[in-house]
């Protein structure tokens, strides 16, 4: 057996006050509005909302040195266990040492994402703990300088997507449970950690800006920024104008997110939902407004963790994510659906073998989906619609077969036909709306798509 011996260097926090010139061109002063008052996307920007919009599709990726871990017996969400579990700061700072993930391939990642018919990767640089997964110089406490694998996962994946045609976005935790200027705390990582009650606040700001333009600056054009963990201080002077015009500024065409759970602020591009359709509140802290001026995006874990769980065995079938997708896309949102990969950098067997299931479902069904807007019908209990152009797509989820009667709805029609084999579809058109008749052995195990041709 060969045995790696790795010399663990003291953790350093390279930038508290002082700040970067790329980062100091944009603070001018203290602002005392909450964001981006008066922003006006760029013509780019507007342009990557249209790819995202039609993309509809996409990976998440939370990984970290918690995935060692593997949520430590516990079936909850793997990636706060430092704060479940109240591990000190002083030896939750050990985990680097053990992280080597030498089976991480890039390339076969990307080959995945794409074979499972995803359109872009957002990616953890930083959870809450507060360890960067790529090389960051403000601070030692990252994969590159505090680990024995020593190289940019962040880099390397960027590349590959560059290469394979995959956009990446950044998930970026505004909360930070191991920098010593988080002060005050928030409602988590609070005296476990062994910070002292002291802190600069807006010390922190200024490394989470040079942070960020470190991200915005050595990886090239990126999708965007996903932020979390506002809502650890709702309250706070977060200098939200400052890092918004510091990100649009840097990356113009990059969109911008905050999943706080409200609707979104000026400055922001996207609005997203958290395991929950837009307009739904069953985890109880999404907002259940729906923005019309902004792109959509829900995001949902293949069982019940974001990172890597080595008990949690409760995965979703295949049928349920494909309905959570189709029926976001009815809503005009994008779906995000995630892996924690293990440890060693590979992706669970698990959830390959679900992407490629969807993937495969996506090669026949694909164009109900990708490029299409919300449908003319909202999603309702027997399923969904989408829209492209004059085709109006109907998703048939729930439904035992007969007539499904559409309320509301009287379209011009052209024609009507089943997506798999193009046979006429029996409509009758109704004073009140419309009434599809759906044969019992018409019916899909999945999704039984119809297609409206509208005049």
């Amino acid at each position: 057996m060969n045995i790696l011996i790795f010399e663990k260097k003291p953790i350093k926090m390279k930038l508290h006050r002082p700040l970067t010139f790329a980062l100091s061109m944009f603070v001018l002063f203290s602002f005392e509005i909450f964001a981006q008052e008066g922003y006006q996307p760029t013509a780019e920007n507007l342009e990557n909302r249209e790819w995202f919009q039609d993309a509809k599709y996409g990976l998440f990726v939370h990984w970290g040195v918690y995935s060692i871990l593997g949520g430590g017996g516990d079936t909850s969400i793997a990636e706060w266990i430092m704060n479940q579990k109240k591990i000190p700061i002083e030896q939750y700072e050990k985990l680097p040492g053990f992280f080597n993930p030498t089976a991480f391939d890039p390339a076969q990642w990307v080959s995945m994402v794409k074979k499972a018919g995803m359109k872009y990767i957002t990616i953890t640089s930083k959870h809450h703990d507060g360890f960067a997964m790529y090389d960051s110089k403000i601070s030692d406490y990252n994969i590159v300088d505090a680990t024995p694998y020593r190289k940019d996962v962040i880099g390397m994946l960027k590349e590959e997507c560059d290469r394979q045609g995959i956009k990446l976005f950044f998930y970026h935790s505004q909360l930070d449970w191991h920098h010593p200027d988080y002060y005050p705390r928030g409602r988590t990582g609070q005296d476990y950690t062994g910070r002292s009650e002291s802190g600069d606040w807006d010390a922190y700001i200024d490394y989470m800006n040079a942070q960020l333009t470190e991200l915005l600056t050595q990886y090239g054009e990126i999708g965007g920024v996903w932020f979390d963990g506002l809502w650890d201080k709702p309250d706070a002077d977060w200098r939200l104008e400052e890092t918004y015009s510091l990100i649009h500024e840097l990356q113009p065409g990059a969109l911008l997110g905050s999943n706080h759970h409200q609707m979104p602020y000026p400055g922001e591009d996207f609005m997203m939902f958290e395991r929950d359709l837009p307009g739904e509140n069953s985890m109880g802290f999404n907002n259940t407004g729906i923005s019309e001026d902004v792109p959509l995006e829900m995001c949902e874990t293949m069982n019940g963790s974001w990172g890597f769980n080595i008990v949690d065995q409760n995965y979703k079938p295949v049928k349920t994510l494909i309905h959570t997708m189709v029926r976001a896309a009815g809503y005009g949102a994008n779906f995000l659906l995630n892996t924690g990969p293990m440890p060693n950098g590979q992706i669970q067997p698990e959830n390959v073998d679900t992407l490629m299931a969807i993937g495969q479902w996506l090669e026949t069904y694909g164009e109900s989906v990708y490029g299409t807007r919300s449908g003319p019908v909202k999603p309702a209990e027997w399923g969904a619609t989408t829209r492209k152009g004059n085709t109006v797509y109907v998703h048939v989820l729930n439904h035992e077969g007969g007539t499904i009667e559409i309320p509301g709805y009287k379209p011009k029609l052209k024609s009507a036909i089943f997506l798999d084999d193009e046979s006429e579809v029996n409509i009758k058109k109704t004073k009140d709306g419309l009434i599809i008749s759906v044969p019992k052995e018409k019916l899909k195990p999945v999704d039984t798509v119809i297609v409206l041709t509208l005049k």
